[in-house]
This record gives structure tokens, C-alpha cells and sequence, in this order.
């Protein structure tokens, strides 16, 4: 079987044969060779909603036409969003279930926070590697999890033999009996799922009443299966995103078809994809600071649609002060949402708007959420 040197979060990976160690609790990286079997998380066709493109980013119609959404989420992404929630992972497992440790910035970023987060257990699935010539000239290469549990000898380093590394009988597939048998071991669900698979990957974490936070495409919030745990507060929007692109490592065979695509310091090709949300049940602080109010309702400035009775709002800081009805804003005051300051009343599919869409002046609009002000006790 062949050797291939992999660079991964500032350490080298060699299919082979492992030594050296990862430097934790400050900032420095030494040079590592781990042994892990040549896996990758996996390669599925996109049946997604398509984002729009422009000049500097790429959409996710893209991975479709690609066949695969292969996304590596930036380290500094994940260090931005996860600051809001240390309380919660004290004493838990973590299960990184879309994760090669030998790319994945979830695993850095959980494996080097183990102590300070105080985390019980850190789980890693790892896809079967679908291609053959990728590392060697073997087709049978095995699908892994491993199992961290924090610095054992006290040096403040993430040592190889600290990981346990474990053959998957399967192909890593989250959908496998085995991967729902170490989902269930899990308290708490990271990662970066294939956005095709988004509503499949999310019915099942409420399926099996798991905490979890997760990134998706913000389209994902209109989807009929998505925006009722919206609507019933089981799932809200992160904190750290709530607008622009954001920049995703993707693998050498990845086409890079828009402006904004190249490649970083390293070598590595990456894409800007725009519409990125953190979805998660964790309760973080921002999501109960309410939004400052200071229009005032007009009947001309805000028009009621002409199928439905609610006034469109079409801008979240043009919400107004004074109105106690309902009304329509964009899908991206879930951005802003506290459930303190509003009810979500619905959206056009769980309310049955006719048409399926709200109507001003016979102008068709862009999907709504409808929102009352919650009312004084």
C-alpha cells in the first residue's frame, strides 16, 4: 500500500506510520505523522435548493453540479461561533459525525479545547474513502471513529496514542446502525453536515432528541420539515453569522468556477459560499437581546398584502414600535429573533397562504416569516 504526507490544521498526517505530537493549550504546532486509515467524509449528490452566485462567491448548486458538498469549515469559523456555549459541554460527549480528524477544524478545535471545555468524550466518524487512486491503489480502505478523552500524561499535547482509532464495519455513513449507536453515546452533535443531506441529517438529531449545532444554508429555514422547530423554539440561528460569505476549504478535484475561489497560503483550493447559518438547541446569550424598535406604523408605509392580514415589513430595522398585528418580515429577522421580544405566528406554508406567497399591490414577494410582538402581562 502507498504513503501520502497529508498537512492538516498545522500538523502532518502520513498514511503509514505515526510519531511527534500537536502542541495544546497555546499556540504552537509541532510537525505530527499520525496513522490513521486514508477515509474522508463523504461525496453525495446535491439535491439542495441553489444559492444565488456573483462575481466573488460560489453557490451550492456548484456541489450539486459537482456532485458532492465537501465543505472544510474554517478553524476561525468555529472558534467565532463556539465561544458562546462553553457552559454547555461541560461533562459531555461530543460527536463530530461528518469529520476526517485528519482535515477537520471540528476536531482540532474540540481536541485542543478538551480540558478547557471540560469535556467528558470527543467522538470522530470518518467517511470511507470512495477513491481508489486517492492515497494508494487499494479500493478497500476502511471507514474509522475515534475516540479522544483528554491529555492523559499532563504535557498539554493531543499524543497519538491518547486517540483511539477504530475500524467501522460500514462505510461511516451517518445513517448507519453503527453510526446511530455511537450518535446515542453522544450528548452534544458538532459538525458540518453535507448540505444536501440537511434535512435528512437534522430529522434525525431530533429524532433522537440530541443538543447540537450545526452549519447549513440559510434556505434550509423555508423548508416545510425546518421552520416548524423554528416556530416551536427547538432550533435557532448561531450568533457569529448573519450575513456575507464564508470560505470553505474543498478537495484538489473540487472545480473552482467563480472569482472568489483560489487557493490559501497552503496550497489548499477553497470557495466562498454565501448564506451560511450555525443552526443549533443551544442556548446562547445573544439570542435574548432584543432588537431596538424606533419606527412608527403608517398605513402608507406599511401596506397590508393582499392576501393575507398582516402588513409586510420589508426590512428588519423598519419593524414598528407601535404595531400590535401581525407582520410579515424577511427570513432573515431570524437572525435578530429573541423569543422574548416576538412570536413567530408562522410562514406561508404552515399558515396555507394562498398562492404560497404574499402579495402588495399584485407584486409577488419573497418568502416571509410572520411575527406579532409579544404582549405586556
Amino acid at each position: 500500500m502507498g504513503f501520502i504526507y497529508v498537512q492538516a490544521w498545522g500538523c502532518w498526517l502520513l498514511h503509514g506510520k505515526g510519531f511527534g505530537r500537536p502542541q495544546c493549550g497555546d499556540n504552537t504546532i509541532v510537525p505530527t505523522l499520525f496513522y490513521i486509515p486514508s477515509c474522508r467524509p463523504w461525496e453525495q449528490p446535491a439535491h439542495h435548493d441553489s444559492m444565488a452566485t456573483n462575481n466573488n462567491t460560489t453557490s451550492l448548486s456548484n456541489a450539486r453540479n459537482a456532485k458532492k458538498d465537501e465543505f472544510y469549515t474554517q478553524l476561525s469559523d468555529i472558534e467565532a461561533e463556539l465561544r458562546y456555549y462553553k457552559p454547555h459541554f461541560k461533562g459531555k460527549v461530543v460527536l463530530c459525525n461528518c469529520d476526517d480528524p485528519r482535515v477537520s477544524n471540528f476536531f482540532k478545535y474540540f481536541s485542543n479545547n478538551f480540558e478547557h471545555l471540560g469535556l467528558k468524550r470527543l467522538i470522530c466518524t470518518c467517511y470511507k474513502n470512495q477513491d481508489i487512486n486517492l492515497f494508494s491503489q487499494h479500493a478497500a480502505e476502511k471507514a474509522v471513529y475515534t475516540i479522544y478523552e483528554g491529555d492523559k500524561n499532563g504535557n498539554r499535547r493531543v499524543d497519538l496514542e491518547e486517540i483511539d482509532i477504530h475500524e467501522l464495519k460500514g462505510n461511516g455513513d451517518f445513517r448507519s446502525q453503527e453510526c446511530i449507536e455511537l450518535l446515542k453515546q453522544a450528548d452534544i452533535v458538532c459538525t458540518n453536515p453535507p448540505f444536501s443531506l440537511f434535512r435528512e441529517y437534522l430529522a434525525q438529531l431530533i429524532q433522537y432528541e440530541k443538543k447540537f449545532l450545526i452549519i447549513g444554508n440559510v434556505n434550509v429555514l423555508t423548508y416545510k420539515e425546518v421552520f416548524p422547530l423554528i416556530q416551536e423554539n427547538k432550533m435557532w440561528l448561531g450568533p457569529s453569522i448573519s450575513s456575507g460569505d464564508r470560505k470553505f476549504n474543498v478537495p484538489d478535484d473540487y472545480p473552482l468556477n467563480a472569482a472568489g475561489c483560489g487557493f490559501d497560503t497552503d496550497g489548499r483550493k477553497f470557495i466562498r459560499v454565501k448564506g451560511v447559518r450555525w443552526f443549533t438547541n443551544l442556548d446562547h446569550s445573544r439570542r435574548h437581546e432584543e432588537i431596538i424598535l424606533y419606527k412608527r406604523y403608517t398605513p402608507e408605509e406599511y401596506p397590508k398584502y393582499d392576501n393575507y392580514d398582516a402588513i409586510e415589513v420589508s426590512t428588519v430595522k423598519e419593524i414598528p414600535m407601535d404595531y400590535d398585528g401581525v407582520m410579515g418580515v424577511p427570513i432573515t429577522f431570524l437572525d435578530k429573533y429573541s423569543p422574548d421580544q416576538f412570536d413567530i405566528i408562522g410562514n406561508e406554508y404552515t399558515l396555507n397562504i394562498a398562492k404560497g406567497r404574499v402579495y402588495v399591490r399584485g407584486k409577488r414577494l419573497y418568502s416571509r416569516v410572520f411575527i406579532r410582538k409579544k404582549q405586556q402581562s
